[in-house]
């Protein structure tokens, strides 16, 4: 699929362009109605839902789409920091993304008092926070994650986490359950990076289905400070989500602005089920 470079640049500021009919979805038990947005390059024939964008967040781009019967996983990008669905019976988990610091990502859950929310922090392997995301997150959390990251077993000398493992820790004042802390490679500096990037994915998943975690939220992981490539990354992630999801009920990446790898993701739709 071709993507028109300048037109999707133009359309930064103010989101993805509109899709003109938009009809009431359902999105995991709730009727939703909204002005909602998303890329028009987005497959017709590929299974998709979607999450809702708020009056005041209607311009802000949205994708959504099943990699399984059973696990749906949402792409979104801009400040989503308005977003809600009644009030009452949504719950949010603060996601990152890695040049720009924390923002906040939302979740509609089911209620149920055995729910899991994850957050996944793209870390450096000491896993005692640093800049970026990974200080962003450390500094939200509060004190008690770099303990809790302390106590983590070193596997050499001042490495808690190598490049590509996963490992998980409480949220403490993260409105998350549990933080994922996972270390993406560094594009030019590392040996075999796209092995490197899907097993950060791939890790990220099993943690949170051995810690009956339900619904997760990723940074695009290495394409801030590590210079991962926007269309690579996304191309890593979207397949390693697919072949490794099942299980959880939402997988979702948040991308804060970053529409490139936004873009990267929408080319690799062609590829899932029913796409054209």
């Amino acid at each position: 699929m071709t993507i028109a470079g300048t037109a999707w640049q133009n359309s930064v500021s103010v989101g993805i362009s509109l899709l003109r009919r938009v009809s009431p979805l359902h999105f995991q038990s709730f009727t939703l109605s909204s002005n909602l947005s998303f890329s028009p390059h987005f497959p017709r024939s590929t299974p998709r839902t979607f999450a809702v964008s708020m009056a005041n967040e209607s311009r802000s781009g949205v994708v959504g789409f099943k990699v399984s019967p059973s696990t749906d996983c949402v792409i979104q990008k801009g400040d989503i920091t308005k977003w809600f669905i009644d009030g009452s019976s949504d719950a949010i988990v603060e996601g990152v993304e890695k040049e720009e610091g924390l923002s906040k990502n939302y979740y509609q859950v089911d209620g149920s008092p055995k729910l899991k929310i994850e957050l996944v922090n793209p870390a450096n392997e000491v896993m005692l926070g640093g800049g970026g995301a990974d200080g962003a997150i450390h500094n939200a959390a509060g004190p008690d994650l770099v303990r809790a990251c302390y106590s983590v077993q070193e596997v050499q000398p001042g490495i808690r986490c190598p490049t590509g493992e996963a490992r998980i820790t409480p949220g403490f004042r993260l409105p998350a359950s549990h933080v994922i802390h996972t270390v993406g490679p560094i594009y030019n500096a590392s040996r075999n990076p796209q092995a490197l990037l899907r097993s950060a994915y791939r890790n990220s998943l099993a943690v949170a289905k051995e810690n009956n975690i339900q619904y997760i939220a990723f940074p695009a992981i290495s394409c801030g400070v590590f210079r991962y490539p926007y269309d690579e990354a996304a191309t890593i992630a979207l397949s390693t989500i697919k072949e490794f999801s099942q299980g959880l009920k939402e997988v979702r990446i948040f991308l804060g602005h970053s529409v490139a790898f936004f873009t990267g993701v929408t080319k690799d739709l062609d590829h899932l089920p029913g796409g054209s």
